[in-house]
């Protein structure tokens, strides 16, 4: 099974001002977070708008991305859908293009039937048909569905199933899912804000969106807790959470975006019907990004 060690970043999809796919931009955001010691890139996940493209520029992501990311360098691709039939179509097409693993988001528009058994049936559906290994992906914040330890103890039992991405912060059900589940099924975080909790019960690594501005501070919390330096770690860790919180829960993908232009990388617009952040929002942005990353360089 594909070894998912290290951190991730959810790579935002590049848009033009009149919203087509600018995959001149994704290539070059590749190439600048490849410089760092990244274990690999997700693409077209919740920070890559995925839910906001067609199938046909699912493709043309998929493809450019595999193109820009290094060999030795993992490309995780998202394809979950609604239906069964389309998560295992993107599936398909993911690993065709080169992804080594996919990223599974549940169905969740019927989320009053999406039981335990429903999505157990979900899972393993699609991982009959993957040819690349699935890591479920629960995400609580997007989809108002939070997957419980038991649904997720019981899809990892296939073989098809690597591990899972896991965005809801419950560490207790985090350490119950690495207690219970198969030999070799590997967590990783879903947010900076509890990369280090997360590592210290058995995580394995994060997708991270606080990766794609920040990747030396999260491979600084990293790296030391795995020299052991739980000091370094703790104090890595408390520098990230404001930055952090600013770019997921309090601001989301525009300021995520906002931030990667104003480190000189392409963040360039969300699409509708997402906006933009506002001048003043965009103030506070700077101001905590100056004072976070300034700190830790």
């Amino acid at each position: 099974m594909l070894k998912l060690n290290g951190l991730y970043p959810p790579l935002p999809t590049s848009f033009k001002k009149d919203e087509e796919l600018d995959t001149v931009k994704i290539t070059e955001n590749i190439n600048i977070l490849c410089r760092y010691d990244l274990a690999g890139i997700l693409i077209l996940g919740s920070n890559g708008e995925m839910v906001m493209l067609d199938t046909y520029e699912k493709k043309k992501v998929y493809d450019t991305a595999r193109k820009a990311i290094p060999p030795g360098k993992i490309m995780i691709a998202g394809t979950g859908a609604q239906s069964t039939r389309e998560t295992i179509q993107l599936s398909v097409m993911a690993y065709e293009s080169g992804a080594d693993a996919v990223l599974v988001l549940n169905p969740s528009y019927y989320k009053g039937q999406m039981d335990g058994d429903a999505l157990v049936q979900f899972y393993h559906d699609v991982a009959d048909k993957s040819p690349a290994p699935v890591i479920i992906y629960n995400m609580p914040a997007n989809s108002g569905l939070d997957m419980d330890a038991e649904t997720i103890i019981r899809a990892s039992e296939h073989q098809n199933i690597a591990g899972i991405k896991d965005s809801g912060g419950n560490l207790i059900k985090m350490a119950s899912v690495i207690q219970h589940t198969k030999p070799g099924f590997q967590v990783l975080a879903g947010s900076a804000s509890f990369l280090l909790p997360a590592l210290s019960i058995g995580a394995i690594g994060g997708i991270l969106a606080l990766a794609n501005i920040a990747p030396a501070l999260c491979l600084d919390i990293y790296n030391s807790f795995i020299r052991g330096d739980m000091d370094k770690a703790r104090e890595y860790q408390l520098a990230a959470v404001d930055l952090n919180t600013a770019v997921t829960r309090k601001w989301g993908v525009p300021a995520l975006k906002a931030a990667m232009d104003h480190l000189g990388m392409y963040g360039g617009p969300v699409r509708k019907p997402l906006l933009p952040i506002t001048s003043q929002i965009n103030r506070q942005l700077v101001e905590i990004m100056d004072r976070t990353l300034k700190k830790n360089n």
